[in-house]
Protein backbone atom coordinates (compact mmCIF):
# COMPACT_ATOMS: atom_id res chain seq x y z
CA UNK A 1 0.00 0.00 0.00
CA UNK A 2 2.71 2.39 0.70
CA UNK A 3 3.76 2.07 -3.26
CA UNK A 4 0.17 3.02 -4.06
CA UNK A 5 0.14 5.90 -1.76
CA UNK A 6 3.59 6.71 -3.25
CA UNK A 7 2.72 6.70 -6.80
CA UNK A 8 -0.76 9.01 -5.74
CA UNK A 9 1.61 11.30 -4.44
CA UNK A 10 3.36 11.32 -7.29
CA UNK A 11 0.89 11.88 -9.86
CA UNK A 12 -0.48 14.59 -7.78
CA UNK A 13 3.22 16.37 -8.00
CA UNK A 14 3.53 15.18 -11.78
CA UNK A 15 0.58 17.31 -12.29
CA UNK A 16 1.76 20.49 -10.28
CA UNK A 17 4.95 20.53 -12.19
CA UNK A 18 3.30 19.91 -15.65
CA UNK A 19 4.82 16.74 -16.29
CA UNK A 20 1.55 15.04 -17.20
CA UNK A 21 -1.48 16.29 -18.28
CA UNK A 22 -5.02 14.64 -19.44
CA UNK A 23 -7.56 15.69 -21.48
CA UNK A 24 -11.17 16.60 -20.06
CA UNK A 25 -12.46 13.21 -21.42
CA UNK A 26 -9.82 10.96 -20.04
CA UNK A 27 -9.69 13.33 -16.90
CA UNK A 28 -13.12 12.86 -16.87
CA UNK A 29 -13.49 8.98 -16.56
CA UNK A 30 -10.34 8.65 -14.66
CA UNK A 31 -12.06 10.97 -12.04
CA UNK A 32 -15.40 8.93 -12.15
CA UNK A 33 -13.53 5.65 -11.45
CA UNK A 34 -11.90 7.70 -8.07
CA UNK A 35 -14.89 8.67 -7.48
CA UNK A 36 -16.90 5.63 -7.12
CA UNK A 37 -13.88 3.83 -5.16
CA UNK A 38 -13.83 6.58 -2.64
CA UNK A 39 -17.87 6.22 -2.55
CA UNK A 40 -17.41 1.93 -1.64
CA UNK A 41 -14.69 2.70 0.80
CA UNK A 42 -16.65 5.45 2.55
CA UNK A 43 -20.44 3.32 2.03
CA UNK A 44 -18.59 0.21 3.41
CA UNK A 45 -15.65 1.41 5.86
CA UNK A 46 -18.49 1.79 8.78
CA UNK A 47 -19.91 -2.25 7.74
CA UNK A 48 -16.18 -3.32 7.58
CA UNK A 49 -15.39 -1.62 11.14
CA UNK A 50 -17.09 -4.83 12.10
CA UNK A 51 -13.79 -6.41 12.11
CA UNK A 52 -11.90 -4.61 14.01
CA UNK A 53 -13.95 -6.30 16.90
CA UNK A 54 -13.04 -9.45 18.21
CA UNK A 55 -15.32 -12.09 16.28
CA UNK A 56 -17.54 -14.44 18.96
CA UNK A 57 -16.50 -18.10 17.91
CA UNK A 58 -16.94 -19.45 21.14
CA UNK A 59 -15.02 -19.95 24.41
CA UNK A 60 -13.44 -23.20 23.44
CA UNK A 61 -9.29 -23.08 23.97
CA UNK A 62 -8.91 -22.72 20.00
CA UNK A 63 -11.56 -19.79 19.49
CA UNK A 64 -9.97 -18.24 22.52
CA UNK A 65 -6.53 -18.41 20.94
CA UNK A 66 -7.77 -17.35 17.52
CA UNK A 67 -9.65 -14.25 18.51
CA UNK A 68 -7.01 -11.50 18.88
CA UNK A 69 -5.29 -12.90 16.00
CA UNK A 70 -8.08 -12.14 13.47
CA UNK A 71 -8.77 -8.68 15.04
CA UNK A 72 -5.03 -8.44 14.52
CA UNK A 73 -5.25 -9.02 10.73
CA UNK A 74 -7.72 -6.06 10.43
CA UNK A 75 -5.90 -4.02 12.69
CA UNK A 76 -2.35 -4.00 12.64
CA UNK A 77 0.13 -1.63 10.54
CA UNK A 78 -0.62 -4.11 7.94
CA UNK A 79 -4.30 -4.63 8.34
CA UNK A 80 -7.03 -4.64 5.84
CA UNK A 81 -8.81 -1.75 7.44
CA UNK A 82 -5.55 0.36 7.91
CA UNK A 83 -4.93 -0.84 4.52
CA UNK A 84 -8.57 0.25 3.42
CA UNK A 85 -8.02 3.70 4.76
CA UNK A 86 -4.24 4.59 3.17
CA UNK A 87 -6.16 3.36 0.21
CA UNK A 88 -8.86 6.02 0.41
CA UNK A 89 -6.10 8.71 1.32
CA UNK A 90 -4.22 8.05 -1.76
CA UNK A 91 -7.07 8.70 -3.25
CA UNK A 92 -7.21 12.68 -2.69
CA UNK A 93 -4.22 12.55 -4.28
CA UNK A 94 -5.20 10.63 -6.98
CA UNK A 95 -8.33 13.46 -7.67
CA UNK A 96 -5.78 16.20 -7.19
CA UNK A 97 -3.07 14.82 -9.51
CA UNK A 98 -6.06 13.72 -12.34
CA UNK A 99 -7.86 17.56 -11.76
CA UNK A 100 -4.18 19.54 -11.68
CA UNK A 101 -3.71 16.92 -14.95
CA UNK A 102 -6.91 18.14 -16.56
CA UNK A 103 -5.53 21.65 -16.19
CA UNK A 104 -1.99 20.93 -18.00
CA UNK A 105 -3.78 19.87 -20.96
CA UNK A 106 -6.08 22.91 -21.19
CA UNK A 107 -3.21 25.25 -20.46
CA UNK A 108 -1.08 23.10 -23.24
CA UNK A 109 -4.15 23.50 -25.84
CA UNK A 110 -4.32 27.45 -25.19
CA UNK A 111 -1.09 27.79 -26.03
CA UNK A 112 -0.83 25.44 -28.96
CA UNK A 113 -4.19 27.46 -29.95
CA UNK A 114 -2.29 30.63 -29.50
CA UNK A 115 0.33 29.52 -32.15
CA UNK A 116 -1.61 28.97 -34.96
CA UNK A 117 -4.15 31.66 -34.55
CA UNK A 118 -1.37 34.59 -34.74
Amino acid sequence: MAKMASSMRGLKMAAADGSFAVSETGGQALLVAIREMAKWVDDNLADLGTLAQQPALGTSHGAEAMKPYVQEVATDNEGFLTMLQQFRASLVDAEEGVLGAMDNYQSSELTIKGNFSA
